[in-house]
């Protein structure tokens, strides 16, 4: 669901609010990408290279921690991604189950925060209950927010919010005159999140795939030839540094 009007939401295309984590990034956004070209490479059915994608996720998300990232956002799951063979679908579920069950004990312990966005309609009672659980275990935590972008893609996510604010005009909670930037942002799945500083594709593909396209205005974009399984500290931190060499003018000089 869009979230709620709220005022207080981050501006598009300012700085995301907050203390800046290491090299001044806050929010970290990152598509996962090259699961199946690295189980190719090593000879291996696609559905490993999945797996070993789960274990970068928890690489990832400890070098987060360990460099005082507020935010890290994963799109671990497409819109599009349905149309992929039953087979594999099936397998990401099973690994987003097990992800849930294994490791949100650790995570709670690390103060992490999961946050779910993505459209929920539709899912199966069992995935929809996980997403809940996860969030619902770590909603009182304050370190780490990790955004997990599930059945999830940027322009249906704004279809919702658009649809969520004709709604309240036609309720007459709000007058058209009175939509701006930030209470689209705030219709959003990513209300009260401040948009990414920096984000990151791996494998060598160098398009943002209908991902955070309304959050992503000011964002560095920053390509790594990397395949998702093999993203380490030290490619997280090449990153950081690329980004730390940008200058971020948000428009003025």
């Amino acid at each position: 669901m869009p979230g709620s009007l709220n005022p207080l939401a981050t501006e598009p295309g300012q700085p995301a609010e907050g203390a800046p984590g290491h090299f001044g990034v806050t929010h970290l956004a990152l598509i996962m990408d090259g699961n199946g070209r690295w189980a190719t490479r090593q000879g291996l059915p696609r559905l490993a290279g999945h797996r070993a994608g789960l274990e970068a996720v928890r690489r990832l998300v400890k070098a987060c921690i360990e460099r005082n990232i507020a935010f890290l956002t994963l799109f671990s799951f497409s819109t599009e991604n349905w149309t992929r063979p039953a087979e594999e679908v099936g397998e990401l579920m099973r690994l987003l189950r097990f992800f849930v069950r294994s490791d949100l004990a650790t995570l709670n312990r690390q103060n992490v925060r999961i946050r779910v966005i993505g459209e929920r309609e539709g899912l199966a009672p069992d995935i929809l209950r996980i997403l809940n659980e996860a969030q619902d275990t770590t909603a009182a935590n304050t370190g780490l927010t990790l955004v997990i972008a599930f059945n999830y893609g940027a322009r249906a996510e704004l279809v919702r919010a658009a649809r969520h604010l004709a709604a309240e005009v036609a309720a007459g909670r709000l007058e058209p005159s009175a939509i701006t930037e930030a209470t689209v942002s705030a219709a959003l799945d990513t209300s009260g999140i401040p948009d990414p500083d920096l984000l990151i594709r791996t494998s060598g593909e160098q398009r943002i795939s209908n991902f955070l396209l309304w959050q992503s205005a000011y964002t560095e974009l920053v390509f790594t030839p990397a395949l998702w399984p093999d993203f380490d500290a030290a490619a997280l931190d090449a990153a950081l540094r690329e980004f730390s060499q940008r200058q971020r003018r948000f428009g003025g000089i």
